[in-house]
């Protein structure tokens, strides 16, 4: 596992502008968003989820999404899925609940999870996600994000994400 020092090292080698930014522990959206109104650019939250195949996928969606999981497997091309277990998590990409991060794939061996990233957020000038540990931010763009998860061995899937309107 690579962790944050690794992360760290491969965003200044790859010159990946971002912006750093601490924080109290966040666990939940709803606290999420005490810290994010000082915060510039898009929040996001992150599924971790297993289908009835056994794939593990890791789903980046905007932090007010409410993702629709009878709608998502169609759109991301998998099986059933439901919420990935924690020890699964920490085996996988090393870190625990609350810490959920596309930035976490730099833990995992490249096809163990497939990392999804909404359309919108990929396309994003910032996107906000959590630098492995849920007390702090980095803001980089959704470029960016593609750019270091593919220099870590993986295919991102980018996709719109169905949502549950209200």
């Amino acid at each position: 596992m690579r962790g944050e020092a690794g992360l760290l090292a491969d965003l200044a080698s790859l010159v990946v502008p971002f912006a750093a930014h601490e924080h109290e522990a966040v666990f939940t959206v709803e606290q999420s968003s005490r810290v994010d109104a000082d915060i510039p650019g898009r929040h996001t939250k992150n599924l971790f989820l297993k289908d009835t195949g056994g794939a593990f996928w890791l789903v980046t969606v905007p932090a007010e999404a409410r993702v629709d999981l009878k709608a998502l497997p169609a759109a991301i091309g998998c099986k059933r899925v439901s919420f990935g277990k924690p020890d699964d998590m920490a085996r996988l990409i090393g870190i625990a609940p609350g810490s959920v991060t596309p930035l976490a794939m730099i833990n995992a061996a490249p096809g163990s999870v497939t990392v999804v990233i909404d359309a919108g957020l990929a396309a994003a000038d910032r996107m906000n996600v959590h630098p492995l540990r849920n007390t702090g931010t980095l803001g980089l763009a959704g470029a960016d994000v593609l750019r270091l998860l593919r220099h870590w061995g993986h295919a991102p899937v980018i996709a719109p994400i169905p949502v549950i309107a209200g």
